[in-house]
């Protein structure tokens, strides 16, 4: 019979792996407390509106990358390609501006994007994000951009650029985008087929382009910051100003757009030195039409990105990974047939206390019983037999040092012993 094998582009996280993804995943959650975000969780799939608004119809996430399907019901459903649209859907759709702005909420969750498969870009990715709506000051984004240069140093990831421009807003686009026209108009014939469609409907998106040639094409375009209208270039300098009074350092790069529609205003990028191509840990910006594309009252809003696979994959570049490993506190062996039923007990009664126990559930001799408790790297083991049966009393192994505690067979005493 075939085997059957997890679908392309997903990837198993095993018990082994597991604890690094539970470490990062702990350390995300307190930081974004420690600033004020609060969780929100939301589905897995949306309508598929959602997203051809939300995200855009010229990106490349709605045009080639996005699971889409119809359910049952003829719905036409997608599995979730990007965080931000569905938190925004929740904002509208629950009224979460009635209940005191800015509002802060922060999620981790999977996505899912039809792509090539890479080191760090998988079909089926893990993300965190952090959104904030109703706050239209400069200062809000240097918060946000804070938060994120703040995550990468606790977490020890030092080899990092951030990467700053502002893409305008809808007012000042109108001249980029005519600008930007006439630009690749006069190289159309060097676009790849995707761009060419874009020219007419967005030219910006062709500067997001993966394609070496439209990269190359792109380095010469006409830069945004050149057609930033006051307004946009008061928000602009007022954010470089925080970011210097924090120490916080960047990098203007006039050509970073970011790949979805809706940004505005501020966008930025944490860039690895570790990871090859794949190089971006961390990015986000404003989204200040967003809440209004999809529905809701005219509201603000600015937030960020950063896959976790991605950042596992940074911190094993620069030999930052997590290793802490979740190991039982004892195992308890038994050494003939009537401690079977004690060595049970006992187990259950230390685990009723907060220890970690295991005992043996396969019959396997106690030589055996040793041999696997060394395996999974218990800290302490013990033998239960007759003698201690009769004596009310066992000897803790210390499964490192090789050191014995003698101590009552009760599981009080056990814990106690350990420092448990």
């Amino acid at each position: 019979m075939e085997k059957i094998t997890a679908p392309r582009g997903t990837k198993d996280v095993l018990p082994e792996e597991s604890r690094a993804w539970q470490i990062l995943e702990d350390k995300l959650r307190s930081l974004a407390h420690r600033f004020g975000f609060r969780e929100i969780r939301f589905p897995t799939f949306e309508d598929v509106a959602l997203f051809d608004r939300g995200v855009g119809d010229t990106t490349d996430v709605v045009q080639k990358e996005m699971y889409d399907f119809y359910d049952k019901g003829d719905r036409h459903i997608a599995l979730r390609p990007e965080g931000t649209a569905s938190v925004v859907r929740a904002f509208i759709e629950h009224s979460l501006h009635a209940k005191g702005l800015p509002l802060k909420v922060y999620y981790i969750a999977p996505n899912f994007r039809y792509e090539k498969p890479q080191a760090g870009r998988l079909r089926e990715h893990h993300q965190f994000g952090v959104e904030c709506f109703g706050a239209y000051d400069a200062s809000a984004d240097a918060e946000v951009i804070s938060l994120g240069a703040t995550l990468l140093r606790e977490l020890g990831i030092t080899d990092t650029t951030l990467h700053l421009n502002s893409c305008g807003c809808k007012e000042c686009r109108k001249e980029y985008h005519a600008a930007l026209k006439k630009y690749f108009e006069t190289r159309k014939g060097e676009l790849c087929e995707t761009c060419n469609d874009r020219l007419d409907r967005n030219p910006m998106r062709i500067l997001d382009c993966k394609s070496d040639i439209c990269k190359s094409v792109a380095k010469d375009a006409p830069k945004i910051t050149d057609y930033l209208c006051d307004e946009c270039r008061a928000h602009f300098d007022k954010l470089r100003s925080y970011l210097d009074a924090t120490g916080i350092e960047y990098e203007l790069d006039p050509m970073l757009v970011r790949g979805l529609d809706y940004y505005t205003n501020t966008v930025f990028e944490f860039v690895s030195g570790s990871l090859g191509a794949q190089s971006t840990v961390l990015g986000g910006g404003r989204y200040n039409g967003l809440v209004a594309t999809l529905g809701g009252p005219e509201t603000a809003g600015l937030g960020f990105g950063c896959g976790i696979e991605r950042l596992l994959l940074t911190l094993e570049a620069e030999g930052k990974l997590p290793s802490d490993r979740l190991v039982p506190d004892v195992f308890v062996a038994y050494a003939e047939e009537r401690a079977e039923s004690v060595s049970n007990s006992l187990v259950y009664e230390l685990r009723a206390l907060g220890v970690s126990a295991e005992r043996d559930t396969t019959g396997r001799s106690l030589k055996a019983q040793m041999k696997y408790a060394g395996k999974i790297g218990a800290r302490y083991g013990a033998v239960i037999g007759g003698s201690e049966i009769d004596n009310g009393k066992i000897t803790l192994k210390n499964m490192d040092s090789g050191e014995q505690i003698e101590c009552a067979l009760t599981a009080d005493a056990i814990k106690a012993s350990i420092g448990g």
